[in-house]
């Protein structure tokens, strides 16, 4: 009688996640940590055992139990950390050196083995390129252990940053590739390598109810027309420049635009604001005098007679919600994006996306979004101009944009993960019913069509 496993459930798996960033503020430097830090707790709050390590906070607790014991928090390297206050990329080399060294051991003999005498699936997903090694010593451990066959290992690709440092022959063998989005999926393709699309998420409480009075204020207080919003670093690949041309345009066109835009300590920044003002752009930089959310709404509320207003403060989420949710287009136009998030952000605050043609695999032209095809600015002024004489496009946008952001939220995208991991665990008999079809654990949440009121595809 076969007594494996059907499917991944948390009785019967153990989950272990390897990044380099995590959810210490000392560990975070960008979306990395972030996203390792919800994919560990949507994990634990599906009930699921999980292990994150990651390159943590040198003066917390090397271990940290949390989320009701189902997550574990590993703060690696925390004894080379000591002598590297600026955070986790600080001493980079010695850290990786270490990291690449002591896991392999550390996880098998801690977690596989203890796992393996209890019946259970180990799962790893490793995060970027600082843990490919690491990785693939893991598999080659576990193998010459004749434990590799109930351990799943996945190896994710967020970012083409330091591809040219992986052995990818070796990584292929030993791990399942997956990368965020079709476009990442492209690119490595063209590197020889064969990866799995999983996306990234956003947090459920994205999708709570903007402060539409907020909102409302805004745009009224304003005046703009159009009003824009670009939040992004200072970075040639973030199309910073097409969208000052772009605004340019409009107001030479007898518009009123107003573009709010938030960058930030790039040196980029000044060559995009010189080229604003060369094209007879006003720009106003603008301060707060407080911390909250109500002050730095006034404080952008209260610029005036000026064409691109220069967010000089950092933007909560909720501001930036109200933001995303009062402007008449948010430019998340990057030339070179792997996966995208502020599109779904924009989407899930009910706002205006214009997105560009990489990795942004949910936005669909016309229907939840504008995806643009060039680096030409009309393109983005003529949009514009269509959308101010078809406002019923603008409020379709908004309505499927928001349907669009829940179909990607972390809970379901875990969903999906999970799905890909029972096909490989069955693959490698850990699992049984190798062949039979198994049912999205998710499809309640599919695209309704029930939900768009019978929204048309439009133009």
């Amino acid at each position: 009688m076969d007594r494996r496993p059907e499917s991944i459930l948390p009785e019967n798996t153990v989950f272990v996640l390897l990044s380099f960033e995590g959810p210490d503020p000392y560990a975070l430097a960008g979306g990395l940590g972030v996203r390792i830090t919800h994919v560990a707790h949507t994990l634990s709050a599906k009930g699921f055992p999980t292990h994150l390590f990651f390159i943590g906070d040198p003066h917390l607790k090397g271990e940290e139990t949390t989320d009701d014991g189902l997550l574990t928090l590993h703060r690696w390297c925390q004894w080379i950390s000591e002598y590297y206050p600026a955070g986790v990329y600080q001493g980079e080399p010695a850290k990786l050196e270490d990291f690449n060294r002591s896991i392999p051991a550390w996880v098998t003999e801690h977690i596989v083995k203890p796992a393996e005498a209890e019946g259970k699936l180990v799962v790893v997903l490793a995060e970027e390129w600082h843990t490919a090694e690491a990785t693939c010593r893991l598999s080659e451990q576990l193998r010459a252990e004749d434990l590799r066959d109930n351990v799943v290992i996945f190896w994710n690709a967020n970012n083409t940053f330091g591809f040219e440092k992986i052995d990818w022959p070796r990584l292929q063998k030993e791990t399942v590739i997956t990368a965020v989005s079709r476009y990442m999926k492209q690119i490595m393709r063209e590197l020889d390598v064969t990866a799995l699309v999983i996306p990234n998420g956003i947090p459920e409480d994205l999708l709570k109810p903007v402060n539409k009075r907020s909102a409302t204020k805004v745009r009224q207080k304003l005046k703009a027309n159009p009003l824009l919003l670009k939040v992004a670093r200072w970075d040639p690949g973030k199309a910073w420049m097409q969208t000052i041309e772009g605004t340019a345009l409009l107001k030479s066109g007898g518009r009123r635009p107003v573009f709010i835009a938030r960058g930030g300590m790039e040196g980029y920044g000044q060559e995009v604001l010189e080229w604003a003002h060369s094209l007879g752009l006003k720009v106003r930089d603008v301060t707060s005098k407080g911390d909250g959310v109500e002050a730095r709404l006034n404080a952008i509320m209260s610029a005036s007679n000026a064409d691109i207003l220069n967010l000089k403060f950092h933007c909560q989420p909720e501001v930036l919600r109200t933001l995303y949710h009062a402007s008449d287009a948010v430019l998340a136009n990057s030339t070179h994006e792997p996966f995208g998030l502020v599109g779904l952000e924009v989407m899930a605050s009910g706002g205006v996306v214009f997105t560009g043609g990489t990795g942004e695999d949910y936005a669909r032209h016309f229907f939840n979004s504008i995806v643009l095809d060039t680096n030409d600015a009309q393109e983005i002024s003529s949009y514009l101009d269509y959308l101010a004489d078809h406002p019923d496009v603008s409020t379709r946008l908004r309505r499927v944009g928001q349907v669009t952001a829940r179909q990607f939220t972390w809970p379901f995208v875990i969903d999906g993960l999970i799905e890909r991991l029972e096909s490989r665990a069955r693959l490698r008999g850990a699992l049984s019913r190798p062949y039979e079809v198994v049912l999205h654990r998710a499809s309640d949440a599919l695209l309704d069509p029930s939900q768009l009121d019978a929204v048309s595809l439009g133009a």
